[in-house]
């Protein structure tokens, strides 16, 4: 037995244009591209993404670790943003090394979700991964940095010019190689696993 999407429709104020809104995050699943699709589609920085994807090489702890198909992964991105295409590939290919689905949605295309997932309460940062479950409950989200990058780019980055800023933050993603990125989401889903 498959879930029921339902979408409504929303007419524009020029009542010519009608949008598809989604009300659950399994209905926002269903809009969202999956990952392969949306990495063909990228304009900006297209060879940087497929470059990095293709190098991505998981930590060994992550062969050890238990497929998650019950678990799917929705992701609020756009292929200009330095942050997501450091972490993007990275969260693809551990989501095909354990089994889950993941999607894309673009940031901008999609306001109303995105304002759920705001840093700080104010800022639409990306990108943003929301992890459900099967039944499409939310069991926590990750973004727009790991922790530790973000941390820096809040306090010592600010210091910096906006060129050399992201010079370091690159230089973090090449040396950290994603493992970061990888313990926050994988602690996302061990500790909803470990909640009564």
């Amino acid at each position: 037995m498959g879930n029921r999407v339902s979408f409504t429709l929303e007419q524009e104020p020029s009542g010519t244009v009608e949008r598809v809104v989604a009300k659950s995050l399994d209905e926002w699943f269903e809009l969202a591209r999956p990952f392969e699709e949306f990495l063909d589609a990228t304009v900006k920085n297209r060879q940087l993404w497929h470059d990095i994807h293709a190098r991505v090489r998981l930590p060994e702890s992550l062969a050890e670790a238990p497929a998650r198909p019950d678990l799917r992964l929705l992701a609020i991105a756009e292929d200009w943003c330095g942050d997501a295409v450091n972490t993007l590939p990275v969260v693809a290919r551990m989501a095909d090394r354990l089994g889950m689905e993941l999607r894309v949605l673009e940031r901008d295309a999609w306001p109303e979700l995105m304002d759920r997932y705001l840093t700080d309460g104010r800022s639409r940062s990306i990108p943003v991964v929301i992890v459900l479950d099967g039944a499409g409950r939310e069991l926590g989200w990750w973004g727009p940095r790991p922790r530790p990058l973000q941390t820096w780019v809040l306090g010592d980055g600010q210091r910096r010019m906006p060129d050399e800023r992201r010079r370091e933050q690159r230089r973090w993603y090449v040396l950290d190689r994603g493992r970061t990125t990888i313990a926050e989401l994988t602690s996302i889903w061990d500790g909803a696993d470990t909640q009564p």
